[in-house]
């Protein structure tokens, strides 16, 4: 399987992208299950018959892409495929020394605004991405190989990651995270998103919580392999005190940033499904 992955991460992104929307279809047509999630969210978000068929091309480019950003970085930095836009914000909330907090939505090619992060400041503030480490053995380790690189470090959703997240921004640096990831049982509370009540983590806006800024992050995939363009934007609302009240505005700022380029959320992903039993460790 690694021979493969580093076969395709020599691919041009166009033709990566271009496999990748064919091989979203065939996953949308061969699994009903996946058909029927990702066709019921997209439509109770308001997306019209034509984004929904976007959307379906979308999420197999994010998956196609995956080679080309973990096994072909080294060599083609990513900052190079990279459009900025908000990034100022990023450096405005550096310069007060109380740590960072950056939000991302299962939106675009999420994996890319860790990279451009880390490859822009993490020489100077690393950033602590938030993960969930996959069930197989080889894909666990593959990804922990191909995540780490300078300026950042991953945390795993148990509480010795979420105290390596509070250190880090204790030392002025950032955290990473996607807060619409469903969290382990007993770590998120039921908020609404998109009219429905969703199991959302309580983590993002404890984080937050410490005095630490935040923002949002998202980086838009560009037409015909043209890379990404990286926003930044700042929440329009406070967090208030209480778990269910913040998650309640975390979940409304995510809709909003969603809304930027809805074809490109990851309609399919189980955002409705009752929690996993919590790890441990």
């Amino acid at each position: 399987m690694l021979v493969l992955l580093r076969w395709l991460s020599r691919w041009p992104l166009r033709t990566l992208h271009a496999a990748g929307a064919l091989l979203g279809w065939i996953a949308y047509g061969s699994s009903g299950r996946y058909r029927r999630r990702l066709s019921d969210n997209a439509r109770a978000a308001g997306l019209s018959a034509a984004q929904r068929r976007a959307a379906v091309a979308e999420a197999g480019k994010l998956v196609a892409e995956i080679p080309w950003l973990f096994l072909g970085a080294a060599a083609r930095p990513i900052s190079r495929h990279v459009r900025w836009d908000g990034d100022a914000l990023v450096d405005e909330a550096l310069a007060a020394g109380r740590g960072l907090v950056l939000l991302t939505p299962h939106l675009g090619s999420f994996e890319v605004c860790a990279q451009a992060y880390a490859e822009r400041w993490g020489a100077a503030h690393p950033m602590t991405a938030l993960y969930r480490p996959a069930r197989q053995q080889w894909l666990r380790e593959f990804e922990a190989e191909a995540r780490r690189r300078p300026g950042l470090e991953t945390a795993p959703t148990t509480l010795a990651g979420v105290r390596q997240m509070l250190r880090a921004l204790k030392r002025g640096d950032t955290v990473g995270l996607l807060p619409d990831q469903v969290p382990p049982d007993g770590q998120g509370v039921w908020a609404p998103f998109y009219g429905r009540d969703a199991y959302t983590m309580t983590l993002a806006a404890r984080l937050a919580h410490t005095g630490a800024p935040w923002l949002l992050m998202w980086a838009e995939r560009l037409p015909r392999g043209g890379g990404w363009r990286v926003c930044v934007r700042a929440p329009l609302q406070p967090l208030p005190e209480g778990d269910v009240a913040a998650a309640t505005v975390v979940n409304a700022e995510m809709q909003r940033v969603i809304g930027h380029c809805p074809t490109q959320y990851l309609w399919g992903y189980h955002r409705y499904r009752q929690p996993r039993p919590a790890a441990s460790a």
